[in-house]
């Protein structure tokens, strides 16, 4: 079976500043499960690099391994784009920034890819702050492989199969912010009115940004006893951003005011508390803000928005001192000067 998404669209539609649609930002027709909320956020970084007015053609989309690793096919498709191998992600973003800085570098991952198998990629990948938008759609389970759970999710949460997790979550945001990351938040997938605007940000961002997005599994983790379905997301939810629900038959999609939470009801009846943070948030501190992602944790809540942000900050290239031609248009005189320059190298260590 073949899938193509209609090249028709309205003559009339609104263009940005570079004279593009929204329609042109957009990539193949999905193929994920019906209500996915990685889909979601597909439709959040289209809108998001539309409004920006970002030329598609400068954007390389890296990926790993998992549902959320295919996601970058449905966006941006006249985007360069890698899909590597799993867990592996930051390393190829890493050799590719460095070859071609000028490039906008979007990683998108997913628990498994980042938190299990590729959890040593993403801490150096933060510890180098590299610059780029590192985003990981996060449902708690294995979606590609038949729902088995992940390390992000809950100690004691269940899956459909009714295994329960019997270990500590790994937060990824708290361990982005500890290992130094200078633009850290959390969204939900059907709160575009908060991913979008985080993305953008993100995307703007000098440096290493993160953002945590929950993104209900519709067919393996949306039962009761998840804590990653869209019902308990829309009961817990405490952060400075969050509301969306995305079930199999119909994407549920949620509003609450900053500072508040809300309860949404699951299409299986379960229910998801969301809780955005309040606008008077200070940003600039990295310590209180895992305190008070853990607090709300251990209130049964799940916190979202923008976490932390430190606006001075350097990235790669600045504390390596890279060349600012990128490597891949050097010729080969700045590539290999000749013997008596690489003498003098050597002196300089002696």
């Amino acid at each position: 079976m073949s899938f193509e998404k209609s090249k028709f669209h309205h003559p009339r539609l609104a263009v940005n500043d570079l004279g593009l649609t929204y329609r042109d930002y957009e990539g193949s027709l999905s193929t994920l499960c019906a209500g996915c909320g990685h889909d979601a956020i597909s439709s959040a970084v289209v809108q998001a690099c539309y409004e920006l007015s970002i030329e598609p053609h400068k954007v390389a989309k890296m990926s790993g391994i998992g549902c959320s690793s295919k996601s970058p096919t449905y966006f941006l498709n006249k985007a360069h784009g890698f899909n590597s191998v799993h867990g592996r992600m930051p390393s190829v973003a890493t050799g590719a920034n460095l070859a071609n800085r000028d490039l906008t570098y979007i990683g998108m991952s997913g628990d498994g890819d980042s938190a299990s198998i590729g959890m040593g990629q993403f801490a150096h990948v933060v510890r180098r702050q590299l610059d780029m938008l590192y985003m990981v759609a996060n449902n708690g389970v294995y979606g590609l492989t038949k729902g088995q759970l992940a390390a992000t999710s809950d100690k004691g949460a269940k899956n459909k199969a009714g295994e329960q997790s019997l270990f500590t979550d790994i937060d990824l945001c708290v361990m982005a912010l500890q290992l130094g990351a200078t633009f850290v938040a959390r969204s939900f997938s059907g709160d575009k009115k908060q991913l979008v605007p985080l993305i953008k940000a993100a995307l703007s961002h000098q440096g290493f940004a993160f953002i945590d997005i929950v993104s209900p599994c519709v067919t393996f983790n949306n039962q009761p006893t998840s804590t990653r379905s869209y019902d308990y997301v829309h009961e817990h939810v405490t952060t400075a951003a969050i509301a969306d629900y995305v079930p199999v038959k119909k994407e549920i999609t949620s509003e609450v005011a900053d500072g508040e939470s809300e309860d949404i009801c699951l299409h299986d009846g379960s229910l998801m508390r969301i809780h955005k943070l309040d606008k008077k948030y200070q940003t600039t501190d990295a310590m209180q803000a895992i305190v008070d992602i853990e607090r709300h944790k251990k209130q049964g809540e799940i916190l979202t928005g923008l976490f932390y942000l430190e606006p001075t900050c350097s990235h790669f290239h600045e504390m390596n001192n890279t060349n600012d031609t990128p490597l891949n248009k050097l010729n080969q005189d700045a590539l290999c000067p000749g013997s008596r320059v690489l003498t003098g190298i050597n002196n300089s260590f002696r």
